[in-house]
């Protein structure tokens, strides 16, 4: 019998939703990078007075954020156990911390671009809920699992995202704290300062494993995912962080007593962020040129974007505070760096919904 038009149509339909099911089954837990790598390249070109592109990437920034958080509902509901099985995953966990940087991230970007605080703290308020509940859920459980992969196996640079996640919140924080009156201002300023300490500390920890994994393990060009990057934004965003506080400090009388220490830290911070530029292209280039690894669209990529541009505003903000003018060079230069690596994975993205599209076509 010959097919009607309507069952053609049926059909199509009926193949779009499996496929759509398919992909909310297979939603890789660390998506969310997409609203982090967006939001912070908006806000480096709204500081640096590029306010088109800062206002197109804030609204698709809003768009983004809306979509993964359907999709990431309808994961829980219709696939709670691929959902669970991931969160308890040493490899796929922490991604989902990247949940938390990509709302605080948005905040940040209500705060700093429209000034709108009562957006700015409910994300905030949702940041931290979603951080507390990530933090203790992810690592007991990873604590308390009898079966267990070893180092090699089972840590990448994706496990700095919870640095990341961390610092957003300190960040979002300090900000929130620098447009209320006393006596809030004083105690959201020892959050966002103990947030940010307690960032730096889980950066020592954890960078130290994964740089024991570098260089005392075999490494594969499969091994170099793109989250490795995080291993330089984890160090960016803590940078910023310390800037923000820096600023805050006149109108915190214990910020300003700690000034030597938030000043120092932070160029730390920087510094060893910078020390990773080199070393990661180094590494990109043996993994890509080298060794011939195909070079495809995969959502891990976002998390290479986002380290990008929080250098180039990280830089801008230590400037600012430290009285460093010398450093618009870098800043400059690393923003233009991070649009083009947003617009390239941007497209990669396109195209690999194209080609969903087209499959569903021919099906």
């Amino acid at each position: 019998m010959r097919k009607t038009q309507n069952d053609t149509g049926l059909s199509y339909f009926a193949t779009a939703a499996e496929y759509v099911r398919e992909g909310v089954k297979n939603l890789s837990p660390s998506y969310f990078a997409l609203v982090m790598a967006t939001g912070i390249i908006s806000i480096g070109t709204f500081l640096m007075e590029m306010k088109w592109i800062a206002e197109t990437l804030f609204f698709l920034n809003n768009i983004f954020y809306i979509i993964l958080w359907i999709l990431t509902i309808l994961r829980l509901l219709w696939y709670f156990t691929s959902v669970k099985k991931d969160l308890t995953n040493h490899l796929s966990g922490t991604g989902f911390f990247t949940t938390v940087a990509g709302t605080c991230v948005l905040g940040i970007q209500y705060i700093l671009m429209y000034e709108n605080l009562y957006i700015a703290v409910a994300l905030l308020v949702f940041g931290i809920l979603l951080w507390l509940f990530l933090t203790y859920t992810i690592f007991t459980t990873l604590t308390t699992q009898q079966d267990k992969p070893t180092l090699d196996k089972g840590i990448t640079g994706g496990w700095l995202t919870a640095i990341v996640a961390t610092q957003s919140v300190s960040i979002l924080s300090a900000l929130i704290a620098s447009h209320i009156k006393q006596p809030y201002r004083i105690e959201i300023n020892f959050f966002a300062l103990s947030m940010w300490l307690w960032g730096g500390m889980f950066y020592i920890w954890m960078i130290s494993l994964i740089f024991y994994r570098y260089t005392f393990f075999k490494f594969s060009p499969d091994d170099l995912a793109p989250p490795y990057w995080i291993n330089m934004g984890a160090m960016a965003i803590s940078a910023l962080g310390g800037s923000v506080l820096i600023i805050n400090a006149p109108d915190a009388p214990l910020l300003e007593s700690m000034l030597p220490f938030l000043k120092g830290f932070t160029v730390f911070y920087w510094a060893t962020g910078t020390w990773w530029i080199p070393m990661l292209i180094i590494l990109a280039i043996w993994r890509h040129v080298y060794k011939k690894y195909p070079l495809k669209y995969d959502p891990l990529y976002w998390g290479a974007v986002f380290p990008q541009g929080m250098y180039a505003v990280c830089t801008f903000r230590m400037a600012k505070a430290l009285h460093i003018p010398f450093l618009h060079y870098l800043y400059q230069t690393f923003i233009y760096i991070a649009l083009c690596a947003w617009v390239i994975t941007f497209t990669g993205l396109l195209k690999f919904l194209l080609n969903e599209c087209k499959k569903i076509n021919r099906e």
